[in-house]
Formats: structure tokens, C-alpha cells, sequence
């Protein structure tokens, strides 16, 4: 046990002080995530949408997703990490406040478009600036940090959330309204004074492009099976909180508490996991690791059972995140060039993005249609077929 322990403080050193204030606004900013785990269940029970006008909608967010990431990208490089990060918090706060009173699909929608615009932007802005304050050695356990804080946020935020919406669904996005202009007022606070800095630079291959992510074909085939891999992970967002609702008949507050299991396990083991895999293995054997976990998470909801089988199913989707997540913005800060960081981090950043928009359509109507059960089975069969692509593309990069 005290080996074990030494190991965990041993994960945490060599970071430097912005990479944990960093972490601690993500915290802040994330706490508040009450809006989207919930916002299929609001729209279904409290605006009375059907199953594929929810799964449209929360697909606008990855519409918008797709345009944030490519123009946050582009504004790091121009502009600058730190303008992008501080207008995009402030920015979401009136759209959070504005988005209950919106009660039509369309107009939903199109709140639903510019929140995801808004907040995607943030991404590469966000990740460059992780990268600025941390050293090539420690890179990995800087992005591990950042994600350790998020989700201790999104176990703080979705337990808070559904609290909040048994009594009143305007609540979460008030909360959430309220987190984002903390986080933002925080970190204007923070790094307003303390200038540009330099990025640090991991080693990378020879052959490796040196211009544009989209001249590179081998980083694109990457991000496309990291789309794949995130359509099946992002069902944490839209189908599984409904598959919750309508199969199990589980209360908001319930399906709060596994959401909040999912951030506390990620908070809990994400640093140690990271550290030790890092040392042990080759990003290729995690990445592939973490992505047949993703599967198996999901044809574990097969099995007959309730709780036991729910959180089961939760544990292993957890430790999918930790193991593939991290290593995927490892290699995408190791394959780009010094001056292209943003613009690599914006393509793959759209790799998620374009998940967002996939994952709710397909899977919504996929469950609607043929009922749960095809639903994860599928979702089971595309995560061994994304981890054969990832040991394939991996080796060429």
C-alpha cells in the first residue's frame, strides 16, 4: 500500500503551477456541468420530445462542435490561448441562461448549436495551453491532471444536477451559467499578466509532416478512428442516461448518481493509471486497451441485472476513458509541428466533434428502432473494429 501511495505522488510531480491552476478552473468550470448528461432526459420529460427529436438536437451540438474545434484551433494559432479560453467562458454564460426558456425543437436547437460552438472553441485553445506550461516529459501527465479535474467536476456537477432537476430542470442551466462565469473570472485573474509563453515541444518522428494536420494523412486516419471510438464513448451523453430512464425507470437523481461514479472513478485512478501505463506499455498497446474496454462496457449492459450491472458497465467505460483519452492528445501534440500545435489539436478536437453529431442521431435511432440491446451490441462491434484500426495506423505514425 505504500509503495502503491508513493507511486500516486510520484504521478503528480514535475508540473508545473499554471498546469494546476489550469486544473483547478477546469474543476470549477466542470462542477457546474449539469446541462448536457441531463439534457436528452429534459428534453423527453419536460418538453415531451420524442426519442429522435432529442437525438437530433443533441446532435446540433455536434454541428457546432465540429465548427468550435476547427475555429479554435485557428484562433489559438492567431489570436492567442488565452483570449480564446477567457471569451468562450464568458460567452456561455448568457446562453446558458437563455436556453430554458427556448421550448420549440428549432429554436432548442439552435441554443444547443451556439453553446456547442462556443464551448468546443474552448477545447484547442485550452489543450495548447496546457502544453505551453508543461514540459515535454510531463506532457501526459499534464492533459491526465487536466481530465483528473473535469471529471471530478462532472462527478460533483451530474450528482448536483439531478438534485437540482427533481425540483426544477431551469436550475441545471442556471448552475451551470454560474460555473462557467467563475471558471472564467478565475482564470482572467490567474494568467491576464503573465504573458505568452513557450510551447513546450515533445520529440516527435522525422517523418512526421511539417505543414498542415490536413497534408497529413496517417494523423488523419488517427483522428478518424478517434472519431469512431468517441461515437461509441459519447453514448455516456445521449442514449445511456435515456437508456437509464426508459429501460430501468431510474429517477434524475439516480442516474445523477452514476454519472457522478463515472467522474469519481476517472478522478480517482486517472494519475495513477496514466503513470504507470506510461511507463509500462507503448501508446499503441493503451490506446488499444482503452478502446476494446469501451466495448465491452457497453455489451456488459446485455447481461441480465440492474445496479450491479449498470455501475459494472460504468467501471469498465471508465477506465476506457482513462487509458485512451490521455494517449490520444500525447501523440497528437507529438505529431505536430511547433507552429501547427493549435491547428493539429483543432483536427483532432473535430474527430470528437463529429462524434457528437454521429453518436446521438445514430444511436437514438438505433435504440428507437430496434430497441437497446442492438443498440450496444453494435456499439460493441464498432470498438473492436476501431482498436484493429488503431494498431494498424499507430505502427505507420
Amino acid at each position: 500500500m505504500r509503495k502503491l501511495f508513493q507511486t500516486y505522488l510520484n504521478s503528480y510531480r514535475g508540473l508545473s503551477r499554471p498546469a494546476w491552476v489550469l486544473a483547478l478552473i477546469m474543476l470549477i468550470n466542470r462542477s457546474g456541468a449539469m446541462v448536457i448528461p441531463f439534457l436528452g432526459v429534459y428534453m423527453t420529460d419536460a418538453l415531451n420530445f420524442s426519442l429522435k427529436d432529442a437525438g437530433t438536437i443533441l446532435s446540433c451540438f455536434g454541428v457546432g462542435a465540429v465548427f468550435g474545434s476547427t475555429l479554435g484551433g485557428w484562433l489559438s494559432d492567431k489570436v492567442g490561448n488565452f483570449k480564446v479560453q477567457f471569451l468562450c467562458l464568458l460567452l456561455a454564460v448568457p446562453i446558458f441562461c437563455l436556453l430554458p426558456q427556448l421550448k420549440d425543437p428549432i429554436s432548442l436547437a439552435a441554443g444547443v448549436f451556439v453553446l456547442s460552438v462556443i464551448s468546443e472553441t474552448f477545447r484547442p485553445a485550452n489543450t495548447v495551453s496546457i502544453a505551453s506550461y508543461t514540459t515535454p516529459e510531463n506532457i501526459t501527465k499534464a492533459f491526465s491532471l487536466n481530465r483528473m479535474a473535469m471529471n471530478l467536476g462532472f462527478s460533483i456537477g451530474p450528482a448536483l444536477g439531478g438534485f437540482l432537476a427533481a425540483w426544477s430542470y431551469h436550475w441545471l442551466f442556471y448552475g451551470n451559467a454560474l460555473s462557467s462565469g467563475l471558471a472564467g473570472l478565475f482564470f482572467y485573474l490567474y494568467f491576464r499578466g503573465r504573458g505568452k509563453r513557450k510551447l513546450a515541444k515533445p520529440e516527435v518522428s522525422a517523418s512526421r509532416a511539417m505543414g498542415s494536420p490536413w497534408r497529413d494523412p496517417y494523423f488523419l486516419i488517427f483522428s478518424f478512428f478517434c472519431c469512431l471510438y468517441s461515437v461509441c464513448f459519447f453514448q455516456l451523453l445521449s442514449t445511456l442516461p435515456l437508456f437509464y430512464r426508459t429501460a430501468h425507470h431510474l429517477s434524475e437523481w439516480n442516474i445523477g448518481v452514476i454519472l457522478a461514479f463515472s467522474g469519481f472513478v476517472v478522478f480517482s485512478l486517472e494519475m495513477i493509471l496514466v503513470h504507470i501505463a506510461g511507463k509500462r506499455w507503448s501508446a499503441s498497446t493503451i490506446i488499444i486497451t482503452g478502446t476494446l474496454l469501451c466495448g465491452a462496457s457497453y455489451l456488459a449492459l446485455l447481461l441480465p441485472g440492474k445496479y450491479p450491472v449498470l455501475y459494472f458497465g460504468m467501471l469498465l467505460l471508465c477506465l476506457s476513458e482513462i487509458l485512451a483519452m490521455p494517449f490520444m492528445a500525447t501523440l497528437t501534440m507529438q505529431r505536430s509541428p511547433r507552429d501547427k500545435q493549435g491547428a493539429y489539436m483543432g483536427v483532432n478536437s473535430l474527430s470528437f466533434s463529429a462524434a457528437h453529431i454521429i453518436s446521438p442521431f445514430a444511436g437514438t435511432r438505433l435504440a428507437s428502432h430496434f430497441g437497446f440491446d442492438v443498440l450496444w451490441s453494435v456499439t460493441g462491434l464498432v470498438s473492436i473494429l476501431t482498436a484493429v484500426g488503431f494498431y494498424w495506423v499507430i505502427r505507420k505514425l
